[in-house]
């Protein structure tokens, strides 16, 4: 009787011991990698190897680039340009041929993981919105044809173009006449084949607009006073990147699809600007970047969904100038310089914050204890 006690109690303490700390696991944190001719695409893909970025996004897939990163531990996120999303719809050889140069010479070699098609078409594109869930249809189709069914297909928004409102979040809906006409449709179909919305999320695009919104609760700023309320879910909310968040979480759930995972395709804070913008810092930037990659590896989630986002990633690896729909994005907004060296002290191979603090006490308790069975017995 003692044997057996001692041996279930000595189970249920090593199982504690491999529950996580905290609620759930930290979402993948990668970067927006623009391929160019320096840095080449494979010094890159070494590189961020080294230092042990999760995944990257392309939004700019040249097969040369996929290849680079062809045997590496990295997952890839391509994009397919608006511009062939006309093709893909009418004619389902055309998102084959696609796959045939971007995909399936390198795939699984390259872990490709999912690819989006299009990028924020509704502005960039708006004459395409009849013909972005065909065109997403086809390429799925394609995929399946060649056997391949672990890449998810999927489209990427901005939060400015389709959201009607940030705060409260339980009052965001998606903007009409797109909810009905687009999103609705393409929820179903992200339900139906397990993958993701994807969506463009830049809190300091939200704070420019509103400012009455403190810097300080953009950046990720811990202060007793930084917090806004949601008054109708009695939800208090610490930073802007979750109240953006779960008002796209609120949004899906009006639409009829409160589980479907979200993926953040670009964020960040530009380091600098054209003079005029005291806000697009150095300072700003770095606080933004340490605070969002600190909330996401202490795996608290959202206020509404305890997992949060199923994935990050930073916008961008390196300084550029991009216009794109409603977010115009000049300036540098780079996290590292062209020779590869680190703009901001940031460690993509730091674990969770989870597993510090009061969980390493938990599991040093829970070890004492599974001793003294042991010992016990």
């Amino acid at each position: 009787m003692c044997v057996s006690l001692s041996t279930s109690l000595l189970s249920l303490l090593l199982l504690s011991l491999l529950l996580p700390a905290t609620a759930s696991l930290p979402p993948t944190i990668g970067v927006t990698y623009t391929p160019s001719a320096r840095p080449s695409p494979e010094r890159v893909a070494s590189a961020l190897q080294s230092l042990k970025v999760a995944a990257v996004r392309l939004p700019d897939p040249d097969p040369e680039a996929v290849r680079a990163f062809s045997y590496s531990n990295i997952s890839l996120l391509l994009t397919v340009p608006n511009s062939l999303v006309p093709s893909f719809a009418a004619n389902r050889s055309a998102a084959a041929l696609w796959l045939y140069t971007h995909v399936v010479p390198f795939y699984p070699r390259a872990r490709i993981s999912a690819i989006s098609v299009g990028s924020d078409p509704l502005v960039a594109a708006p004459d395409l919105s009849p013909l972005l869930l065909p065109a997403i249809r086809n390429l799925h189709r394609s995929l399946s044809d060649l056997g391949i069914r672990k890449i998810a297909v999927s489209t990427t928004f901005s939060f400015i173009s389709v959201m009607t409102t940030a705060f409260p979040p339980s009052a965001a809906e998606f903007q009409s006449p797109a909810s009905e006409i687009i999103i609705r449709p393409l929820l179903d179909f992200l339900a139906e084949t397990n993958s993701s919305f994807m969506i463009h999320l830049y809190p300091y695009n939200v704070y420019k607009l509103d400012h009455e919104i403190p810097i300080g609760f953009a950046l990720f700023q811990e202060h007793p006073f930084n917090y806004r309320d949601d008054r109708v879910t009695g939800v208090r909310y610490r930073n802007l990147f979750d109240v953006m968040v779960d008002a796209v979480i609120s949004a899906m759930a009006v639409a009829g699809h409160e589980n479907i995972p979200v993926v953040v395709a670009e964020t960040g804070w530009p380091s600098s600007g054209d003079g005029t913008d005291p806000d697009a810092s150095k300072i700003y930037a770095d606080m933004y970047i340490k605070g969002l990659m600190g909330h996401l590896r202490s795996g608290i989630g959202t206020p509404l969904r305890k997992e949060g986002v199923a994935e990050t990633y930073i916008y961008e690896l390196f300084d550029g100038v991009e216009k794109q729909g409603n977010e115009t994005r000049r300036g540098n907004w780079g996290i590292m310089y062209p020779n590869m060296t680190k703009k901001f002290d940031i460690d993509f191979s730091a674990a969770p914050v989870g597993i510090s603090g009061r969980g390493l006490v938990a599991m040093a308790l829970g070890l004492v204890l599974a001793v003294g069975v042991l010992l016990w017995q």
